[in-house]
């Protein structure tokens, strides 16, 4: 299967639509074409002239780069041993990439042998294992998104300029002009829309599109043309919305892939070589030098050091590693040298795993879609039946007048105007976005705001989501106090080291002096060594005390086995002949976490689960201080997935984090829910983002959420009990168009009002609050 980038896709259901229609094609009958990612697959023998054709029938295309150099991707897995030749033409679907420079070589490759590549426009690289697609020429792809959205945002800007001149010179112009502006105001707004539904009407399908097209013809045959404009504006402000929010998550994929390294250094027959991460094969052996990203998963052959594997575990601490450790891609080297054996192809490592899973998720479509789309098209066609027997039956078994009840059914299609109905949801929703951006709540969509009331179970993730993702002392003992803090600040200053951070921290807090160290000597995977006033001392884990050989009393012994059961990391500090004292460290609990859990647990949230890659130690300690109904601990990326995935078949799952390790768990659950201080992958792929990176917000968010849903209940309920008190008055004839326009309009104005009262609302409204 070749992958394309698309451009213009305008709604889930066109998309649904163009997917049909090229599945009618010759050898179209595995195309899928995922709105949600933007992305369209394909049969390479499939004629990409008919793809295009049929995508521009909707203003869409394949995404094509103006200038774009060739390159071959890596041949995979099973090609790689066996030499150039072979892995210049992989079988099957696993095919190499060709950037093309022309539409014209476009053509003529797609037209061609198809086992030379697969066409990728825009740069979409089809990857080896997983079909995923990279590439350097997205730039340009997301300035044309851009530029489409800055074009749709100025229409609308145009629009509602023009419809607040008609209101301001209504009963100053004539009513031709105002209608004539109304009418520009209209088109300018709403023109796609109406095209599509006209579409869909001349082949009998009924949509979203569809029920706004009826909206907008029927308000106008009423003469209601403001009715008509505003519906249109607003529709249009909610479908640009809804572009925004998909082209962000389009481009989650991409900012994780920053994480992994672009190069590596191979150790081959003694030499060492720089390397494109993806041309690794398993057993290589790789040399990872200080500061550097690990390229993919392996086993340690030589050397020790401190990892921090925060991009696939979400733990904040580093992990010592020595010979035989296991290291996953993607992980930061902090100090040592090490050499590793390369296990897994790059293809197959932790992080692109991640990224195929947040993909996966990425194009599973919500109930909400789906019950949009059922609803949309029996709606209108049974409003339509209703005014057809309206109109007949009467006349044809009554002996009624054909005049009178050819009246009754054009009022019922009046009342059946879904202007009121489609208007139920969009400005309850739009203003309770506005209402979380006020508290620094960033919603991304509508139907993300109604999830969020809808959820009964909440998952977290420890680090940074919890916990401020900072190493903190937490403990401290000394055994030789004048010279404790002035040897570990004297050493510890000279470090890095996140450890070495947290011990200056609580050293500044002390407002401790201290001397300089001289003769500073890092130790790999152990601590620090260093000439201090003269005399040699030791900083670090307790390996540095081991290899001093220094003879630790029992009460000394039992302390620090104490601190290690509950879950804290040591650091000691050492001369040549004694212990002078040791700090225990964790990641610090985020002042607001146990009070926001307490909040959410009376709001109505089940259960409250906290998830993460740390030992069972330290997420029992943490799981107890702030108050979840149940945690797991030692879990992977994949595994935090896969848990989430566990729990939505018991509930409607909401998963709160902020790493890159959480980008798979955030897309797999009902709702996803980042911290603004977080990775951008893990922003990007979320839903709602808490940009002040405060989490006692949340339960004020979700009190709105529920607010915002009852009322979307209660406009639906007066929208359709008013057309049905309507409908009702034609079994004894008394509906009339005056009526009619009364229902539909009282509908509109009272659903319109009753939802800017979200806005309007005073503090004082009883909400979930944390005050810190």
């Amino acid at each position: 299967m070749n992958e394309y980038r698309v451009k213009g896709l305008s709604c889930s259901n066109c998309a649904a639509e163009l997917e049909r229609q090229i599945k009618k094609l010759e050898h179209g009958g595995s195309a899928v074409l995922s709105y949600n990612s933007g992305k369209l697959k394909l049969d390479p023998q499939i004629s990409l002239e008919a793809v295009e054709r049929i995508l521009r029938s909707d203003g869409a295309s394949l995404a094509r780069p103006e200038a774009a150099e060739s390159h071959t991707s890596p041949p995979p897995a099973e090609q790689r041993h066996k030499g150039s030749a072979a892995a210049a033409a992989p079988d099957g679907g696993m095919q190499s990439r060709v950037r093309l420079h022309s539409g014209a070589d476009a053509h003529r490759h797609a037209q061609g042998d198809d086992r030379h590549g697969s066409i990728a426009y825009g740069g979409a690289d089809t990857h080896d294992a997983h079909g995923h697609a990279y590439g350097a020429d997205d730039a340009q792809g997301h300035s044309h998104a851009d530029g489409h959205g800055r074009t749709v945002l100025t229409l609308l800007i145009v629009s509602a300029i023009l419809y607040g001149t008609a209101l301001l010179l209504d009963g100053t112009l004539p009513k031709p002009a105002l209608i004539a502006i109304y009418i520009v105001a209209a088109g300018l707004s709403g023109y796609s829309t109406f095209a599509r539904g006209v579409k869909n009407l001349l082949r009998f399908r009924f949509n979203i599109d569809t029920l706004m097209t009826i909206a907008l013809v029927g308000a106008a045959a009423i003469g209601e043309w403001k009715e008509a404009s505003l519906v249109a504006i607003l529709f249009g402000l909610n479908e640009l919305l809804e572009g925004y929010g998909m082209e962000t998550t389009r481009r989650s994929m991409e900012s994780l892939l920053n994480t992994a390294p672009s190069t590596a250094i191979r150790l081959q027959d003694g030499r060492e070589a720089v390397i494109p991460v993806r041309q690794l094969q398993i057993g290589d052996i790789v040399i990872i030098k200080p500061g550097s990203k690990i390229p993919s998963d392996g086993v340690i052959e030589q050397g020790a050091s401190s990892v921090n594997e925060a991009a696939i575990t979400g733990e904040s601490l580093p992990v010592d590693k020595q010979a035989g450790d296991r290291v996953f891609g993607g992980s930061v080297n902090n100090e040592g040298a090490l050499r590793v054996r390369i296990e897994k192809a790059y293809e197959d490592s932790s992080l692109a795993r991640i990224l195929h899973l947040v993909e996966e998720a990425q194009d599973t479509k919500t109930p909400t879609e789906l019950f949009i789309n059922r609803f949309a098209q029996y709606y209108t066609p049974f409003i339509m039946l209703v005014a057809a027997l309206v109109m007949v039956i009467p006349p044809l078994f009554i002996g009624k007048p054909w005049h009178d009840w050819l009246y009754q059914g054009l009022s019922v299609l009046i009342v059946g105007c879904p202007c009121a109905l489609i208007l139920s949801s969009p400005i309850a929703i739009v203003s309770g976005i506005a209402r979380n951006a006020r508290n620094g709540i960033l919603v991304k969509g509508g139907v993300y705001l109604e999830q969020l009331g809808h959820v009964d179970i909440m998952a977290f993730d420890k680090t940074g989501t919890l916990t401020k993702g900072e190493p903190h002392v937490v403990a401290t003992t000394m055994y030789n106090a004048e010279l404790f803090y002035r040897v570990a600040g004297a050493i510890e200053r000279t470090s890095s080291h996140p450890l070495a951070k947290a011990v200056m921290k609580e050293l500044d807090r002390l407002q401790m002096d201290y001397p300089a160290a001289e003769q500073v000597t890092a130790l790999p995977g152990s601590g620090m060594k260093a000439v201090v006033e003269g005399a040699e001392y030791w900083i670090g884990n307790e390996a540095v005390i081991r290899s001093l050989g220094i003879a630790i009393p029992e009460p000394q012994q039992s302390c620090a086995a104490e601190w290690k059961s509950q879950g804290l990391t040591l650091v000691l500090a050492a001369s040549k002949t004694e212990l002078l004292g040791m700090f225990g460290i964790a990641d610090e609990i985020r002042s607001e976490s146990r009070a926001m859990m307490a909040s959410l647990h009376r709001s109505g949230i089940k259960r409250t689960v906290m998830l993460t890659g740390d030992h069972g130690v330290t997420a029992a300690n943490v799981a107890d201080a702030v108050g979840v109904t149940e945690y797991y601990a030692g879990l992977l990326p994949d595994e935090k997935a896969a848990k989430i995935r566990e729990l939505s078949a018991q509930g409607r799952v909401a998963m709160i984090g902020d790493g890159i390790n959480d980008a798979p768990a955030l897309a797999s659950a009902s709702l996803g829910i980042a911290m603004g201080k977080g990775t951008d992958s893990a922003i990007e792929t979320a839903d709602i983002v808490l940009m002040q990176d405060h989490i006692g917000k949340l339960p004020a968010a979700i009190s709105l959420s529920k607010r915002v849903n009852w009322l979307i209940r209660f406009n639906l309920s007066v929208a359709l009990g008013l057309k049905l008190i309507a409908l009702l008055l034609t079994i004894p004839g008394w509906l009339t168009l005056w009526i009619a326009i009364l229902s539909d309009m009282g509908a509109t104005v009272f659903v319109t009002l009753a939802s800017l009262t979200i806005l309007l609302s005073p503090k004082a409204r009883r909400e979930a609050k944390i005050d810190i």
